[in-house]
């Protein structure tokens, strides 16, 4: 209606005043209601044909969208692993900071598992001390091993001797018998030998692996316990909370509440435009936009990022083939918009609907030296137009609230 107003006020006016001024016709008499489209036909029809190309090229350069969201995503209240709630320390609707516990879980299987660490600590510890104690008592027995194999050894170097001297002195089943005390108590040093290696080795890497895993399994044992105490990973509002101690809460099927941060929302708008300002849309445009959640005000906005894909296109792998006839209804392309000035966004409430404008800006190629007269014209001409869209953008913003409040019936 505002541009059909616009346009004729440059073709039916000037046609009607032709009519009037030059030719002499008047209403009532030449000029008739029956009589308006012979007279004023030329005008009419011009009309319709400006009103049709302005409008095409608001909206095609100067495109609008009334899918505009603050958008925000909430962070779920999960544990790490099912449990029963034991004791609940925030309440529904609390700010909480990040770290700040939420509840906690029954740890006593935790606990009974960290127990049953320390005490497999402390019984390494206790072999360790034993370990030490054999380990003297195997060098004492070293001494005495190898005193005997001294003792032996001289007295069998003494009956071969004798034997050497007069074979008649010292009988041969003597000397063997030597022999073979002697070999004992080699042995006998051997195997205090080998004893007093295995201890050193016991000492060395068996038992202090024990105890690391020990202290590993223990250390495991204590962040389960941590687990259990649910904290908020970021500063927010806790919502939807309803714990109850005794009850079950399980990380893929039933989370204890969400957790909105304190930041959600107030940052950026998403917009959704149509696929054929897919060409129009760039990064830099300036933009407007007015909310549900804030009426009578415009927001000044720039265009920070625009999605290079349709997402409605989007592809799931399934076990069928997926018909194109399926995707019924037209994607928009996604945009990003963030205020131009800080803080004008933290009124607004998380998830508000908006209205969006983004305007084309021809001035850097406006002021190329190398521009023909008929291309300046045409730039100065979309530029000039997107000053129609924010007049319609404010006129909504007037008209927001009463469309909400009193046509809408709320």
């Amino acid at each position: 209606m505002f541009e059909f107003m616009l346009c004729s006020m440059l073709t039916i006016l000037p046609d009607y005043l032709f009519r009037r001024y030059v030719q002499g016709k008047r209403f009532g008499r030449e000029i008739t209601l029956y009589s308006v489209w012979f007279e004023l036909r030329w005008g009419i029809t011009a009309c319709i044909i400006l009103t049709i190309s302005l409008i095409t090229l608001i909206f095609y350069f100067h495109p609008s969208t009334k899918n505009v969201t603050a958008a925000f995503r909430t962070v779920a209240i999960l544990p790490e692993a099912g449990g029963r709630v034991s004791e609940i320390y925030a309440t529904r609707f609390e700010k909480v900071e990040a770290g700040q516990p939420l509840f906690k879980l029954d740890s006593s299987e935790q606990e009974a598992a960290a127990e049953v660490a320390r005490r497999q600590i402390a019984e390494v510890e206790a072999e360790i001390t034993v370990a030490r104690t054999e380990l003297v008592a195997a060098d004492g027995a070293i001494v005495e091993a190898q005193a005997a194999v001294q003792q032996a050894q001289d007295e069998y170097d003494t009956q071969v001797e004798l034997n050497k001297l007069n074979p008649n002195v010292v009988a041969r089943r003597e000397i063997e018998r030597r022999q073979v005390n002697l070999e004992g108590r080699k042995g006998a040093l051997t195997a205090v030998l080998s004893n007093k290696q295995t201890l050193e080795t016991k000492l060395s890497s068996l038992l202090p692996s024990q105890k690391a895993s020990a202290e590993a399994a223990l250390k495991e044992a204590e962040i389960d316990i941590s687990k259990t105490t649910v904290r908020a990973g970021v500063a927010g509002r806790v919502q939807q909370f309803a714990l109850r101690v005794g009850e079950v809460v399980n990380p893929l099927l039933r989370p204890a509440g969400v957790l909105v941060p304190e930041d959600a929302g107030r940052a950026r708008l998403v917009a959704g435009f149509g696929q054929i300002e897919a060409q129009v849309m760039k990064v830099g445009m300036i933009g407007e936009a007015t909310c549900i959640g804030k009426p009578f005000t415009i927001i000044p906005l720039v265009v920070t990022d625009v999605q290079e894909v349709i997402a409605s296109g989007q592809v799931r792998a399934s076990d069928q083939l997926i018909d194109v006839t399926q995707i019924s209804q037209p994607g928009t392309l996604t945009v990003v918009m963030e205020p131009l000035y800080p803080g004008v966004l933290e009124d607004i409430p998380p998830g508000s609907s908006c209205i969006a404008n983004a305007y084309t800006n021809s001035h850097d190629e406006l002021e190329s030296p190398d521009i023909s007269t008929a291309r300046w014209a045409y730039l100065h001409v979309v530029d000039a137009v997107g000053l129609v869209h924010a007049m319609i953008l404010r006129m909504q913003a007037l008209m927001l609230p009463v469309q909400t409040l009193v046509l809408g019936g709320h």
